[in-house]
């Protein structure tokens, strides 16, 4: 783990670098032959758009996040659909996201010597941004190294820290970072893509990294889930103004990760799963979602079967590919949004948090800012009779919208949906297994993480074991520890 640490925290050092020189990311013109110091602000963008890239990868996003959300299956390549990892893949998500944390970790230890006037923020903003990627890295594999993962100088083979403890630790180190941001002090600027160093922004964000922490604990620690909500729902994202996004230029090398500009990418058709129920319901997302099939009479949105075999008899012809915006060079990398703070809230107080408002009154919330984001303006209150709030029906009515605007974020709608564990509103079942059969013995329905890198097994085998049996097996169908059912 140490190499790979190393080898990718200096690539991210250097893309932030080469990135910081700018104002707005469109002036890159670095020898990377020179010699060039190494500073917080080349940092963070580096970290910013490493994990961005990664996050929203053909690669990632594609064949892992998009399709155990059963957003997206295979074309051609359909085992991903049937749960084989490839383990490529699987490999530099953990390296990326490690190699991230480390380089956000550099800018504590560089703002040490007391002459950075901006160190306060930008320790707080890098704080806050390594929970963000250290939750991503627990939920996706449970146990984790975190105590000892940053310091490769000390620990050549870090321990892997217990889930639920990981999970405590990052609760408390968001609630010091959010109150060490200060407004009256420097901070970042653009080399911020984020934000651009504002302080109340980063601020907003933490508070609404909160609550995403929290209510993924709910059914698990209900009691911590009440009280982390309640004191973190009015510092929080209240508009779709707050956003936090990474904006791409575009244009090289600076493009959306999936992007069709030079090619057509045709790896993934939409499920049947997503384009099936949102007809159902009439959701004007949905040629936004996906995109027509072309060279039919009738323009039409078609979707696959989820995990269905190209040798399969009854497959398709053809199928939809995702929507064309979602495959757009100027596509912006989301953290996260307000439609998904609204449904949390809405989460919140239909299980009796006291969160200010009721339960409806977010759930309409959010499903308005998911189709603002989207540039939906007519048929939204039509829309919302449609799928409208119900108390008694509460985690599907939740779970399905909240489902549907985390779209294209693929790893955190599969969090949510193992989560939650959702139907349809009518109690029908939404999501299917893989028609065409699971290719992992441990596997069904979806799994629940992924396995740990086969590197761990190499350079970290000791602790690679213990951790596997500590969580009951270094399988995809282990679940976290917020799962409960």
């Amino acid at each position: 783990m140490l190499n790979r640490i190393i080898k990718y925290s200096l690539l991210f050092a250097f893309v932030g670098l080469i990135m910081a020189g700018c104002r707005k990311l469109d002036s890159i013109n670095h020898d990377p032959t020179k010699s060039t110091t190494t500073e917080p602000p080349y940092l963070l963008t580096g970290a910013e758009k490493s994990v961005m890239d990664i996050l929203y990868s053909t690669l990632q996003n594609g064949y892992i996040g998009m399709q155990y959300a059963q957003f997206w299956t295979g074309n051609t390549r359909v085992a991903d659909s049937q749960y084989s990892l490839d383990e490529n893949n699987n490999g530099a998500l953990w390296t990326t996201l490690y190699a991230a944390a480390h380089n956000l970790d550099l800018i504590r230890i560089l703002n040490a010597d007391g002459t950075n006037p901006a160190a306060q923020n930008q320790n707080a903003i890098a704080g806050i941004l390594k929970v963000w990627i250290m939750q991503m890295l627990t939920d996706t594999y449970v146990n984790v190294p975190y105590t000892q993962a940053l310091d490769v100088t000390k620990y050549i083979t870090p321990v892997y820290d217990d889930a639920k403890t990981i999970y405590s630790q990052l609760a408390d180190t968001l609630t010091a970072n959010i109150n060490a941001l200060d407004a009256s002090q420097p901070t970042f600027s653009t080399a911020d893509v984020i934000y651009s160093g504002d302080v109340d922004k980063w601020k907003t964000l933490g508070h609404s990294l909160m609550l995403r922490l929290a209510i993924r604990i709910a059914d698990a620690d209900n009691a911590k889930a009440k009280t982390l909500i309640e004191a973190n729902y009015q510092g929080a994202m209240t508009s779709n103004s707050d956003n936090a996004e990474f904006a791409y230029l575009g244009a090289d090398p600076n493009r959306y990760p999936m992007d069709e500009t030079n090619r057509p990418i045709i790896d993934f058709f939409v499920t049947t799963t997503l384009v099936d129920y949102m007809r159902s319901i009439n959701d004007p997302r949905l040629g936004i979602y996906a995109r027509p099939v072309e060279g039919l009479t009738t323009d039409t949105i078609y979707g696959m079967p989820y995990g269905m075999s190209t040798t399969d008899a009854n497959r398709p012809s053809t199928a939809s590919y995702p929507g064309t915006k979602i495959y757009g060079a100027d596509m912006k990398g989301i953290l996260m949004t307000y439609s998904e703070v609204a449904f949390t809230l809405a989460e919140a107080a239909a299980r009796g948090y006291s969160v200010g408002s009721d339960a409806a009154t977010y759930y309409e919330a959010g499903v308005r800012a998911s189709m603002e984001y989207w540039g939906v303006t007519n048929g939204v209150d039509e829309y919302l009779a449609t799928v409208p709030y119900s108390s008694g029906d509460w985690k599907n009515v939740i779970g399905t919208q909240k489902w549907l605007s985390l779209y294209p974020q693929g790893f955190q709608a599969w969090f949510e949906r193992i989560r939650l564990n959702f139907e349809k509103p009518d109690g029908s079942a939404l999501f299917i297994a893989p028609v065409s059969g699971s290719l992992d013995q441990h596997v069904t329905m979806v799994p629940y993480r992924l396995t740990y890198p086969i590197v761990e097994s190499n350079s970290n085998s000791t602790n690679y074991a213990a951790a596997g049996s500590a969580i009951g097996g270094d399988n995809k169908g282990t679940k976290n520890w917020w799962i409960t059912y």
